[in-house]
């Protein structure tokens, strides 16, 4: 039997329009297919690391697939997040991204390797984290005004200590002395740790670190908690005064983890992992899980979340050029 010529044409419009099938297939596969990965930009074992296996294990039930953390530390947490950026549009990749890698490195580092704005998209705001000013209990100073008026009589002496230059300890700092009027001397370390190490020592007068690394020391009376950088008092420290409480609101300066997807993902991937996110907040085990380690339980819009990072960006690029700080 021979093919007419209709017949071969016919043939072969199907099999020119067979790609285009096959990608608009593709499209339409269910989401997840695969396992997904949340990519921690920090070390295993840290207060990030706990949020995102946290946070993981609670997603999973609601997408019908695990869950895995990876962790990719370095750069203060750009290299994690770089990663999620370049995921291109697969959306069975995520990760955290921190306030230093979202809305501080941006204005510090000479060339970004993502534009946070383009290259990710926000899905939900993770946890904040509230940070504390503190003394080493000897120094015999027993609160915030008291330090203030110490330090105003010694500019340039009494020292302070940071998780790391260009971080959100280290930009912390530089809110506090501009608004108290205060001349400390930072000192950048290579992490919480041996911030806090030097603390307890001596070595350093004052650290502003977060509570879930301070929060031992102060309970075991070595260290003094002087305010919490944040709007609100923090539950596991309900006695330590807030520095809006004692005159200073514009010394906010909590830590924060958000969500975020590849820029080109999927709107309906997004949502939801949106949704499998925000469900995963409201569980009681993440919600206990965090506040052990100091982390309020964030939520809200993928679109309140972006607002957030604007404003976050704005507050630290600000901060930034008026003490002229400068990555070492």
């Amino acid at each position: 039997m021979s093919i007419t010529r209709r017949g071969a044409l016919a043939g072969l419009t199907g099999l020119a329009a067979l790609p285009a099938f096959e990608s608009q297939a593709q499209a339409q596969a269910p989401f997840p297919s695969k396992p997904l990965t949340l990519v921690v930009p920090f070390p295993a074992g840290g207060p990030a690391d706990i949020f995102g296996r946290n946070l993981a294990q609670a997603m999973s039930p609601h997408l019908g697939q695990p869950v895995l953390v990876e962790n990719k530390s370095g750069a203060a947490g750009v290299t994690g997040v770089d990663f999620v950026a370049k995921a291109g549009s697969d959306a069975h990749v995520m990760g955290l991204m921190s306030a230093s890698a979202g809305a501080i490195m941006p204005s510090l580092m000479p060339k970004m390797p993502y534009d946070p704005a383009k290259d990710l998209a926000p899905i939900v705001l993770v946890v904040r984290v509230q940070e504390i000013l503190a003394i080493n209990s000897k120094l015999g100073i027993g609160d915030l005004k008291s330090f203030i008026a110490y330090a105003k009589a010694n500019p340039g002496k009494v020292s302070c200590g940071s998780a790391g230059t260009g971080g959100i300890t280290h930009l912390a700092i530089e809110l506090f002395k501009r608004e108290t009027g205060t001349d400390l001397l930072h000192g950048p370390y290579r992490g919480a740790a041996p911030a806090t190490n030097d603390l307890l020592a001596g070595t350093v007068n004052t650290v502003l670190l977060d509570i879930s690394v301070l929060l031992p020391h102060i309970r075991a009376g070595t260290v003094k908690p002087l305010a919490v950088t944040s709007d609100t008092r923090a539950p596991l420290l309900p006695d330590v005064p807030t520095m809006r409480e004692m005159g200073f609101p514009k010394v906010n300066s909590d830590n924060w983890y958000a969500l975020m997807a590849p820029g080109n993902a999927n709107l309906e991937h997004r949502q939801k992992i949106f949704a499998a996110a925000s469900a995963a907040l409201k569980s009681k085990d993440v919600i206990d899980a965090y506040a052990a380690v100091g982390g309020g339980v964030g939520g809200g819009t993928s679109a309140e979340l972006a607002s957030v990072l604007r404003a976050e960006n704005e507050k630290w690029a600000a901060v930034i050029k008026g003490a002229n700080v400068k990555l070492e």
